[in-house]
């Protein structure tokens, strides 16, 4: 047997799409009008009717679930998403609450699988750094309502705490953002000396430490409280100002400063 006959012998790869969860089978196969698989007018209709309201009065003119039904189109592309937009916001609370979710919480709702998990955390990162963009190399003072809009952007519909330091040059100017620390529901290990040495290597002149809450309630802790009193005493002896702790709830924050705990 030639070669050249063999080749032609071997067997072709079969793709499986049963192996994909069904958002992921939707997305990669192309609609194909002869097998049935051209959107019905009906649906088509639907969608052209949401594009055409958000091009003429954009997000205000839309309740959360049509937007999210805009952002699903591309990640399900032959099927009505309503349903899948309601159950999400039903489930989650609101957009916020959705772009939030961490991936495992999204897959458990039925309709969902990496596709849309996927496209869900694209534009969740994308507002991040949209948000973030506002405020970095900006006046903390004088941006302090971008200030607080990115943190709850960031943060406040978290499922778990974050501890954030905010870096600021003699200026006033943020000059850098860190996450310096992941914790549970209702703890996150913060260590005094590691926020101090960072700051001291990018050159920090003052800080504002922000974590969230993922009960909802910005009320600080007594280990919050003590834990904001050792780096206020470690950056204090090396010549950095400690503005602000900000604590995070679902719908408002807390400030140290205005409560007079710093």
């Amino acid at each position: 047997m030639s070669k050249q006959h063999a080749f032609s012998e071997a067997p072709m790869p079969v793709f499986q799409p049963d192996l994909l969860a069904d958002d992921e089978v939707q997305a990669i196969t192309p609609v194909n009008p002869s097998r049935g698989g051209k959107l019905p007018s009906y649906l088509a209709d639907h969608r052209k009717r949401l594009r055409d309201r958000f091009r003429s009065g954009g997000a205000a003119a839309m309740p959360d679930y049509e937007l999210l039904e805009l952002a699903l189109f591309r990640a399900i592309p032959r099927q009505d998403v309503k349903p899948l937009a309601s159950r999400l916001i039903e489930t989650f609370g609101d957009v916020n609450g959705v772009l939030s979710a961490p991936p495992h919480r999204l897959e458990r709702i039925e309709g969902v699988g990496q596709a849309v998990t996927t496209e869900i955390k694209i534009i969740e990162a994308l507002a991040h750094r949209m948000a973030r963009a506002k405020v970095m190399r900006r006046h903390i003072i004088s941006s302090w309502d971008a200030v607080l809009d990115y943190c709850h952007t960031v943060m406040a519909h978290r499922d778990t705490e974050q501890f954030r330091v905010l870096f600021l040059d003699r200026k006033n100017i943020l000059i850098g953002d860190e996450a310096q620390g992941e914790g549970t529901v209702d703890h996150v290990p913060v260590y005094p000396r590691e926020v101090v040495k960072r700051a001291l290597e990018l050159n920090a002149s003052a800080l504002i430490l922000v974590h969230n809450h993922p009960s909802g309630d910005p009320t600080p802790s007594e280990a919050d409280i003590e834990m904001t009193r050792q780096i206020n005493d470690a950056a204090g002896a090396l010549g950095i100002a400690l503005h602000d702790h900000l604590v995070i709830g679902r719908s408002r924050e807390l400030s140290f400063r205005s409560e007079g705990l710093i």
